[in-house]
C-alpha cells in the first residue's frame, strides 16, 4: 500500500466503541457483590445462631447490626451507576475487615452453635468472592471514586 491509499485515522474525538466485556464485567460483579451482601442481612439482622457465634465476643448485636447496616448501604450504592465504586470501595473494607477475623480469631470454617457443624469455609469463600467481585468493580470504576479527579490532576 502507498501512503496515498492507507485509510485516514479517526479524529481524536471521536468516542472509541464499547466493549461489551467493559459493561459487562462490572454490572455482573456489582450485582454478585450486592446479592451475597444482601442475603447475609437476615442474619445479621435477626442475630441468627451463626450470627451470634460469630459476633458475640466482637460487639455482641450492635456490632452485627451496624455491619448489617453498612453492607445494606453498599448494597443500594453497589446498584445505583454513579455511585457504584464508593460502594464497592465500602463493601472491600468491610470485607476485608471479614477475612482479616477469619484468618486471626474465627478460623476458616464457622461452627453453626446449634447444629454442631462446620459451614466447610462457605461463609469465608463467600467474603473472598465479595472482595474479589469489589475489585473488579473497583478496577473498571475507579474514576469515578471522589477525589480522583482532584488526585490525578487535570
Amino acid at each position: 500500500m502507498t501512503p496515498t491509499s492507507m485509510p485516514a485515522a479517526p479524529p481524536r474525538d471521536t468516542p472509541r466503541p464499547t466493549r461489551w466485556a467493559a459493561v459487562a464485567a462490572p454490572w455482573a460483579a456489582q450485582v454478585a457483590v450486592a446479592a451475597v451482601l444482601a442475603q447475609t442481612l437476615y442474619f445479621k439482622f435477626t442475630y441468627a445462631p451463626e450470627t451470634r457465634a460469630i459476633f458475640e465476643s466482637r460487639g455482641g448485636r450492635p456490632a452485627a447490626t451496624l455491619v448489617g447496616l453498612v453492607e445494606l448501604v453498599c448494597v443500594v450504592l453497589l446498584l445505583i451507576p454513579r455511585t457504584a465504586a464508593v460502594g464497592a470501595a465500602v463493601a472491600l473494607a468491610v470485607i476485608a475487615g471479614a477475612i482479616l477475623t477469619h484468618l486471626t480469631s474465627l478460623g476458616i470454617e464457622v461452627t453453626n452453635p446449634a447444629t454442631g457443624e462446620g459451614d466447610g469455609g462457605l461463609l469465608f469463600g463467600l467474603a473472598v468472592a465479595v472482595a474479589v467481585g469489589a475489585v473488579v468493580v473497583l478496577a473498571f470504576r475507579w474514576r469515578q471514586l471522589p477525589f480522583i479527579d482532584y488526585l490525578t490532576g487535570p
